[in-house]
């Protein structure tokens, strides 16, 4: 009892205390105001243009150090398609001065981690560590990068690992069918290649072919150094100058800087379609394309917020009858679909958005990308607030969500770096789409949407896909 007593008298002093300071102080702040320190991306560029971007976090143990190289698939010609994967594939094969065994103890004995990844613009060579390990990595990483041994015997060994990677991708149906719209969309221009290149190309690349890469893309001015996690700015700048700052700042002769000038030219979007007709699959693949923005583009995230608005929908997932998309409840109300995917996928200078759809009611297939297209004719006219927020909502969630970790927040500030110039950082993207509204949707689909050209891939029994004529004249229609 004493104690009890002596509790109910601590809480009544307390509360004495409080509301006494509160006349004395009334403008006080409560001790659960939310504070927001947000994240800081600095950056510093070499006297050579090589560039250095970090995200520095103090109490992080780890670090995510990487190269971002503004080259991909798209820097290549018709004849080296596949140099810039090939090299990838090369890169952890030995230098001048560490061979495969050693560059692989070396990562090994530290605990760290060592990747690469080729898309269409981009190549990404990027190291996972603990921070006392960084200047080791970003060693290792200047090593691969300007010192590959690029032997014959390697590259002969690889050609066959390709080769194998190739004939995987190749049983990917969505890779297939993405494939084949970049190539109609984009006809004959770098940015419809693939990544891997032709079969023809993997078996007759040569070392020079090779080297001619390096030398045209592998230049100062199209990489950035990035560092996420517990590496301090100061410190990567200095780690910069000594293993980067001897990187040519330009390709080493004219007819190098005219191809990568002729590579960089802006690609004319192509309404057209390839069809590839395949009774025996399960189901049929078809994607359909308008031309979309660029990274840099002011409809960047209206973009995005419409493809929320289209929205994904799957057959198997569990809540798939009460998702928030119109198109996706009427799509299961009818059973039209498997599943549909919306996309805005963007690069430097264009960009495609679209829709992915997978059935097995094949003879309905003219009715999901009928009311597919007319739900894009909607967004033009007749679209809430309810929806758009809802879309919003989404795609913030999506977005920050994302960068989760040292990688991702590496990733998205190469991304950001090596395609904008600048960082967006996760405080102002998430200003940027509150501030988008209903209108901003349909005025940006009246100008992308509405009586558009389309680019179509179809892969499968597509025998219920109506002519490009038909589907192309579902781009617009009367409103009621």
């Amino acid at each position: 009892m004493a104690s009890r007593r002596l509790a109910l008298n601590l809480q009544q002093s307390l509360r004495n205390r409080a509301a006494l300071n509160s006349i004395r102080h009334p403008l006080t702040r409560g001790l659960a105001t939310p504070v927001s320190h947000g994240s800081k991306t600095e950056s510093t560029t070499l006297s050579n243009g090589f560039t250095i971007a970090t995200e520095h976090s103090p109490w992080a143990q780890t670090s995510t150090v990487g190269v971002w190289i503004d080259a991909g698939s798209r820097a290549e010609t018709d004849k080296t398609n596949g140099t810039a994967h090939f090299l990838e594939h090369l890169a952890f094969k030995g230098t001048q001065k560490r061979t495969q065994q050693q560059l692989e103890l070396e990562i090994e004995n530290m605990g760290g981690h060592l990747n690469a990844y080729t898309s269409r613009e981009n190549t990404v060579y990027y190291a996972k560590s603990f921070n006392s390990d960084v200047p080791a990595t970003v060693d290792i990483l200047s090593d691969i990068l300007q010192n590959s041994k690029l032997e014959s015997s390697s590259i002969e060994r690889e050609r066959d690992v390709i080769l194998r990677e190739q004939e995987e991708v190749d049983k990917q149906i969505e890779e297939v069918v993405f494939d084949h719209l970049h190539a109609t969309a984009y006809q004959g221009q770098p940015l419809g290649r693939t990544i891997l290149g032709p079969r023809e190309n993997i078996q007759s690349i040569q070392r020079t072919d090779l080297e001619d890469y390096i030398k045209t893309n592998y230049t100062a001015d199209r990489m950035v150094l990035v560092g996420a996690g517990g590496v301090p700015h100061e410190q990567l700048v200095e780690l910069a100058e000594k293993y980067f700052s001897k990187i040519p700042a330009q390709p080493p002769n004219a007819t190098s800087s005219a191809i990568a000038a002729a590579q960089k030219a802006t690609p004319d979007f192509v309404g057209s379609e390839v069809r590839i007709r395949d009774d025996t699959m399960p189901t049929a693949n078809i994607a359909i394309a308008v031309e979309g923005v660029s990274w840099k583009d002011d409809d960047y995230f209206t973009a995005l917020v419409t493809q929320a608005i289209v929205g994904n929908w799957d057959r198997a997932m569990g809540n798939s009858p009460y998702l928030g998309s119109k198109l996706s409840t009427f799509v299961h109300q009818n059973n039209l679909a498997n599943s549909f995917m919306s996309f805005s996928t963007s690069y430097s200078d264009t960009g495609l958005w679209g829709i992915y759809l997978v059935t097995d009611a094949f003879t309905k297939i003219d009715d999901l990308v009928h009311f597919s297209l007319r739900e894009w004719s909607r967004l033009s006219y007749n679209v809430t607030e309810a929806e758009t927020e809802r879309a919003k909502a989404q795609l913030k969630a999506s977005i920050l969500l994302s960068l989760d970790g040292t990688t991702a927040v590496a990733e998205d500030i190469g991304r950001q770096i090596v395609t904008t110039g600048r960082r967006l950082s996760p405080e102002e993207v998430e200003r940027v789409i509150g501030q988008i509204t209903e209108k901003d949707v349909m005025d940006f689909a009246q100008r992308k949407l509405w009586d558009r050209d389309i680019a179509i891939s179809a892969v499968g029994p597509i025998e219920g896909l109506l002519d490009y004529s038909r589907i192309r004249g579902d781009m617009s229609r009367n409103v009621s």
